[in-house]
């Protein structure tokens, strides 16, 4: 079972952008975090970072028929990501979305999610946690799914 991990633009950055915010963990030690879990679950995991929602929506598009869930971080694309919230609909697959930060803690404007109506559920709050519980839930559904008649 192969999962896929997203995440969106300036996610590059953590460690480096805001540490108040999202804390001194880099993006290359989260993605160290989910590879090793991945392994301890028993999972593929494919991670993939992007600036651009094009990109993002692709990678989607390239594993629609391959992988068994996703997560999303969306980070910028969060408030006006309309065509990433389409493409997410379209998967077959469940999709989590992530956020280190609790954004309906942030400013007013960040409170509301474009993408949380097309995902399966949303983890936020954690910090780098909020990757690992999300890669735990998502990988038990995608289990479920697969062990599901008919599947």
């Amino acid at each position: 079972m192969e999962l896929l991990v997203l995440h969106g633009p300036n996610l590059n950055l953590f460690g480096r952008r805001e540490p108040h915010i999202y804390g001194r963990t880099t993006l290359a030690e989260i993605d160290t975090r989910l590879r090793g879990l991945a392994q301890e679950l028993g999972v593929g995991l494919e991670i993939f970072q992007s600036n651009h929602e094009g990109a993002l929506i692709d990678k989607l598009h390239e594993r629609i028929d391959t992988a068994a869930g996703a997560l999303v971080n969306p980070a910028g694309l969060t408030q006006h990501g309309v065509p990433l919230h389409d493409a997410i609909k379209a998967m077959p697959f469940p999709v989590i979305e992530v956020h280190m930060s609790n954004i309906a803690a942030r400013e007013p404007w960040r409170a509301h999610s474009i993408i949380s109506p097309a995902v399966r559920g949303t983890v936020q709050g954690l910090g780098w946690r909020s990757y690992t519980a999300a890669l735990r839930a998502l990988a038990e559904m995608a289990a479920e799914a697969a062990a599901a008649p008919g599947s």
